[in-house]
């Protein structure tokens, strides 16, 4: 059974596009994953972590998979490490950073991983591109839509650098 999931990518050091290019790219050449959409590309300066960090680059793509949560997770985690992201700083700069924003409905809370994704709501970079793909997707646990999330949030620097991607 294919269970529709929302991923966040980011990178801000290196080729950005490149390296969310790639991530895109493996994750279609994966067997048990098909990508059914993807959001326009949005630049965004660093939210949290060290001062002076490059701006980011971020996206949000839909897929269908068959792969159960954690796996698709570890999967992501390998994708990142293909693309020499170092964990040693707490959002520090990395090269690339993928995360899953939503797998269905699902409400989990593990101690690797949280769904839907724990601050999804407050981040304006990860809602803008989400509403350019679902702005109607209930939030799994307030209900409330993307689009209506993303109104609550004050104006920021989130530019939409590219429509499609």
């Amino acid at each position: 059974m294919m269970i529709t999931a929302l991923l966040g990518l980011g990178s801000n050091l290196g080729d950005r596009e490149a390296s969310l290019a790639a991530a895109r790219a493996d994750l279609e050449a994966h067997p048990r994953i098909r990508l059914d959409r993807s959001s326009g590309l949005f630049s965004t300066a660093a939210v949290g972590g060290p001062p002076n960090q490059p701006d980011y680059l971020n996206a949000v793509l839909r897929i269908a998979t068959s792969l159960p949560p954690a796996v698709l997770l570890a999967f992501c985690h390998e994708l990142e490490q293909r693309a020499g992201r170092e964990r040693q700083i707490r959002w520090g700069a990395r090269t690339l950073d993928v995360d899953v924003l939503c797998y269905d409905a699902l409400v989990l809370n593990a101690p690797d991983l949280q769904l839907p994704h724990p601050r999804l709501h407050e981040r304006r970079f990860v809602l803008e591109p989400l509403c350019d793909l679902v702005p109607d997707w209930p939030h799994p646990v307030s209900g409330e839509t993307f689009a209506s999330l993303l109104n609550k949030l004050p104006v920021s620097g989130v530019q939409r650098v590219r429509t499609i991607w």
